[in-house]
Formats: structure tokens, sequence, C-alpha cells
């Protein structure tokens, strides 16, 4: 049975996630994929306002062949980055054993969600990491079941919204962030944004604590 895990890991650990590390407003979405070769993951969202100071800093990284802006659309751009030559050990690995990569976003620090055929193919990429001295934290490891159990009814704009208030701490005491900074981040009006973080609070608070008593 197919194996899905979360993973945290560090930009210094995550080469390609320091080449993009910028002080900015701006954040990483790695666009889904089975890495298979040395280019790996061509691809990538980033959402913000500092898209300049941005572009400056990645395409000035010792990693970075090329850095181009595909599409720009309400406040997201679609880049494609040429890599240097084995840039990356972390995501080699995620290859060598044929995982796929369904997720992954963040600046300073990266959270991956990666599928696997089986436990095997997971703990073999574990070997792997361990064997390159690569450290990362496994927060969650679910099968395909679980993970349809726990989707909790989200929409994709539901599930975003959720995700980056979460990470950017709008939840923590005290907040870290307003749902105007979160509103500006997305691109939408600060009204719209607090019905899909409440709406999806709701549904997943519906799923955790009701649904599981029953």
């Amino acid at each position: 049975m197919s194996v899905t895990a979360d993973l945290t890991i560090s930009g210094e650990q995550f080469l390609l996630g320091r080449a993009l590390f910028t002080d900015t407003d701006v954040h990483v979405k790695l666009e889904r994929v089975v890495p298979a070769s040395p280019q790996v993951l061509p691809f990538f969202w980033a959402v913000g306002t500092e898209f300049e100071t941005f572009e400056d800093v990645v395409r000035s990284n010792s990693y970075v062949d090329n850095l181009v802006a595909l599409d720009r659309v309400d406040g997201r751009v679609l880049y494609r980055v040429k890599w240097s030559e084995e840039v990356e050990s972390f995501v080699y690995g995620i290859a060598a054993v044929g995982a796929t990569i369904l997720e992954a976003s963040g600046n300073g620090e990266w959270r991956f969600r990666l599928r696997f055929d089986d436990h095997n193919e997971l703990s073999e990429f574990h070997d792997y990491c361990a064997e390159h001295e690569i450290e990362y934290r496994l927060d969650r490891v679910m099968t395909e079941t679980n993970v349809e159990q726990r989707e909790f009814g989200l929409t994709a704009e539901q599930r975003e919204a959720l995700v980056l208030a979460v990470e950017r701490g709008y939840f923590d005491v005290p907040r870290d962030v307003t749902l105007g900074d979160l509103a500006e981040e997305i691109g939408i009006s600060q009204q719209a944004l607090s019905e899909r973080v409440r709406r999806a609070a709701g549904n997943v608070l519906q799923v955790a604590l009701l649904d599981a008593d029953e």
C-alpha cells in the first residue's frame, strides 16, 4: 500500500531551498513532480509582492544558472529555473527511490509531502538521507486510506488559506501576522480570506473533534 509522508527540512539541509531563500515576503511553492533527472524541480510558484528583489537575489546565487518569470497572475509568479549541476542531494534521494513530491513550500524552513509506493521505499529514502548526512524531521506517515480520510472536505483555496495562516503564525499567541497581511500575500480581499480561513477551520475541527467521536 502506498505511503504518504509529511516531513520538514531546514534550508541549510535543502540546498534548492537555500537558493530560493530571500529576505522578502515571497513564499515559494514547488510544482508537483516526480524527480527523475539531474535537472530537478525546474518550475515553482512564488507568492508575495517583492518579486524584483526576490529575482535579483535568486539570480545571484551560485546554485542558479538562469531564472525566468513565465506567468504573473494575481500576486503569483510562475518561474522556470535552471540549476547548476549536482546541486541537490535531498531531491536526488527522492528520485533514487521513485517517490513523488505532492507538495513542497517554504522559505527558511521547508515542508514536504511525499508519496512512496510502500513502507520499504520510505525506509530506503531514510537510509539514503542518513548515508548522505541529510537531516529532516518526519512529522507524519499515512497510508492512502488515511490521507483520504484527512482531507477534511476543503477546497484548494480554503486549504491554501488555512495552511498559510498556520505557517505565518496567525493562530499563535500573540499573532505574528494579521488577516490583512495574509490577504495581501495571496492577492485577495481581507473579507474573502477571512471567510476562507473560518470555513476551512470549521471543516477541520468538525472532522478532527466531532466525527472522530462518532
